[in-house]
């Protein structure tokens, strides 16, 4: 994730997930600083910054998916059975990316093995974070049997 979460109610509910999504798999949570002076530079500008910081931190080895609003739409049990085929390919680590406001650049774009949309709407990158969270959750929640998830 690009940039602090602003809401103290967003990053509680994040919180919330992010627990219950660990006690499935070994998760971590890095968010990368906000770009400094960014009133200053325009979106591709702003979207090159963001993309060497994120490459700093991605492994060759890193199945790469992005949260990009023109990826693959799944439904939640579509979802589960997606992280259950990468989990069973033995993919080292799954890295999902949220970008910061103004999306991912080129760069991000090449290096990604995957894209996921949320919604065919528009979510603002703040909100985008809890409500990943809990669609995550909720896939390993089903993959495990676990009552959360009704069909």
């Amino acid at each position: 994730m690009v940039g602090k979460t602003d809401e103290a109610c967003i990053r509680q509910l994040m919180e919330k997930y992010i627990k219950r999504i660990q006690s499935f798999v070994g998760f971590d949570l890095m968010i990368l600083p906000d770009i400094k002076n960014n009133k200053n530079r325009s979106e591709e500008e702003q979207k090159e910054k963001e993309a060497v910081l994120l490459l700093q931190k991605i492994s060759t080895s890193d199945y790469v998916i992005l949260l990009d609003e023109n990826g693959t739409e799944m439904t939640s049990v579509e979802f589960a059975g997606f992280l259950q085929k990468k989990m069973n390919a033995g993919l080292k680590q799954l890295v999902f990316i949220i970008g910061g406001p103004y999306g991912f650049s080129k760069k991000i774009y090449q290096r990604a093995n995957a894209k996921l949309a949320l919604s065919k709407m528009t979510f603002s990158h703040q909100l985008v974070r809890p409500l990943f969270l809990e669609q995550l959750y909720r896939g390993f929640t089903i993959l495990n049997n676990h009552p959360y998830h009704h069909s």
